[in-house]
């Protein structure tokens, strides 16, 4: 796996900046269980993805990706259209996206 990707998480994570995100973009390296310093069991994620630079990266659980699309365009880093439906009625907004630029 060589590229840039977006990897969506199955669940939220903090990024270096502190906020939160499930998604994240950039460069993706498949690292193996030693990354962190001590030896996974079978019960653990025994492979992890470097997504970003040597300088600004995550490294997220193998067990938490829920998928990877390759994408070489960096997705919009705006507020996104959005809706809900409450009541029966459809309410239309703005939300932030959600995913985390490694670049």
């Amino acid at each position: 796996m060589k590229g840039k990707y977006l990897i969506t998480t199955d669940n939220w994570f903090y990024a270096p900046d502190g906020l939160q995100y499930r998604c994240a973009w950039g460069n993706v390296e498949i690292l193996g269980d030693d990354i962190l310093g001590i030896k996974t069991n079978q019960k653990s994620s025994n492979w992890f993805a470097k997504v970003g630079s040597d300088n600004k990266h995550v490294i997220i659980a193998g067990c938490q990706i829920h998928y990877a699309v390759r994408r070489e365009n960096k997705p919009t880093a705006e507020s996104v259209n959005d809706f809900t439906v409450e009541g029966g009625v459809v309410m239309k907004h703005n939300k932030p996206v959600h995913i985390y630029i490694a670049e």
